[in-house]
């Protein structure tokens, strides 16, 4: 507990007005936990509930639930809507596609080197702690619900644990007590961010299930699948066309059966051979009703494009469309929100407690921080060509300024380009040589250490 509030002292984790009440619940290293895992092969997660039929209300009742703190259905939504093409692909441009840009690492020299260096595989240690699709379907959450939760799992032979991402609708917020709850195997365990174990995510600190993108997504989505389901049924109608076959009047029974088989049996290239009095052909519908639906699913995908991205580039097409990347297709600014709000949850939750764990306490002082650079390549290029001509600018004013008594303030011109500097590493002092006087003798300089030790 002691580590547990210098944590929190020292990163933040801990607002002004957290909880004092007692939690309700196991722990999530108790007996009573690893016993009702143990029974089921260590399962944590309980069995997924599936719903493949949304309405309207289910919607409106999930909004219900979500504020009174019961995210089961706002949860459980985002899961049957990341079935859609259209979501699931541009979800996955905007967390997947982010987690796999350059990563860099600061603070402590060593334990930076220890996180991207590979000790017992193949892939740096980082990527084996957070496994990249992990940290996809996390920020996913994020985005989706404002709310992401994960596990840190040991894994025996290893001083590092894994990051496992669960489920957000098992999430359970007590207002009463002002603390988040996840229903397991084991019932309503206690979620304590930060611990070594839990790793919790939220938008804001206040109802942060009111910041993501559910609502605007879930209702294009079902709007989009109930205007798939209608399609089909007029397709099933009135897609194809009817067989009309007409007898006169003056037909026997046993004559129109044997003209209503035939029509029946009409198949590809089949042909009739009538006589006076009797007919065939098909009645088409001229309806265009199917239209109103094609437009219903154009105008679901359209909003959650615009939800996730910020821009219409996928739809609309557009400067870099035909080179598509995550830069081109996402705003800059929602790309650089999600990755500083997973850059800060990492650095508070997951690498000092792991750097605590293989280096001591001490360690909480200088751990190391991740960052994803999210600069379009473009934009590097661009800087790189201004800091040139910045360059020559100044040669070129020191120049002009060379027959007068001014000179260009240095300092100042490079701070108002933006261009780093730092202080020039002064060489060694060389080794004091040997001085002649005038009456020919020679001095030689010896260290003070060395005429003491003589």
């Amino acid at each position: 507990m002691r580590l547990l509030q210098r944590l929190a002292a020292a990163l933040g984790l801990m607002s002004a007005v957290a909880s004092t009440t007692p939690a309700m619940g196991p722990d999530i290293d108790s007996a009573q936990v690893k016993a009702a895992r143990a029974r089921l092969g260590g399962q944590f997660v309980p069995l997924p509930i599936t719903q493949t039929r949304w309405l309207m209300s289910e919607l409106e009742h999930a909004e219900i639930l979500a504020d009174t703190g019961d995210l089961s259905l706002a949860g459980r939504l985002m899961r049957a809507a990341r079935r859609d093409g259209t979501l699931a692909g541009v979800l996955e441009m905007r967390t997947g596609g982010l987690v796999r840009l350059p990563k860099s690492f600061r603070g402590d020299t060593e334990i930076a080197a220890a996180l991207q260096l590979g000790k017992d595989s193949i892939r740096p240690v980082f990527d084996e702690m957070c496994p990249p699709t992990e940290l996809a379907a996390f920020a996913s959450d994020i985005v989706l619900l404002g709310v992401g939760v994960a596990l840190l799992e040991p894994v025996p032979g290893r001083d590092y644990p894994i990051f496992i991402r669960l489920e957000p609708e098992n999430l359970r917020y007590r207002w009463s007590e002002n603390r988040w709850y996840y229903v397991s195997t084991a019932g309503h365990v206690p979620i304590t961010p930060g611990d070594g174990r839990w790793v919790l995510h939220t938008s804001g600190s206040v109802a942060p299930w009111q910041r993501g993108l559910w609502r605007a997504v879930g209702e294009s989505w079902i709007d989009k699948q109930q205007a798939r389901l209608n399609k089909s049924n007029w397709e099933g109608k009135l897609a194809n066309p009817a067989r009309v076959a007409v007898s006169p009047h003056g037909a026997s029974e046993m004559q129109r059966q044997k003209w209503w088989r035939a029509v029946m049996a009409w198949g590809v290239n089949t042909v009739f051979g009538v006589t006076p009095g009797y007919d065939v052909k098909l009645l088409e519908s001229n309806g265009r009703g199917y239209e109103c639906f094609l437009e219903t699913i154009k105008g679901a995908d359209r909003d959650i494009v615009i939800a996730l991205t910020g821009s219409t580039v996928l739809i609309d097409g557009g400067s870099g469309f035909s080179n598509i990347d995550v830069h081109a297709a996402i705003r800059a600014d929602l790309i650089q929100a999600t990755a500083d709000a997973l850059a800060y949850t990492l650095n508070t939750q997951v690498l000092p407690q792991w750097a605590i764990a293989r280096w001591g306490e001490d360690a909480l002082e200088r751990a190391a921080l991740v960052a994803w650079d999210v600069t379009p390549p473009e934009d590097i290029t661009k800087e790189a060509s201004a800091m040139g001509q910045a360059a020559n600018a100044l040669t070129a004013l020191n120049a002009a300024l060379a027959t007068t008594e001014d000179e260009v303030d240095v300092p100042a011109f490079l701070k108002q380009y933006k261009i780093p500097i730092r202080k020039r590493a002064v060489a060694s002092s060389p080794a004091p040589a040997n001085t002649t006087d005038d009456d020919g003798s020679v001095d030689v300089e010896v260290d003070e250490d060395l005429r003491e030790a003589a």
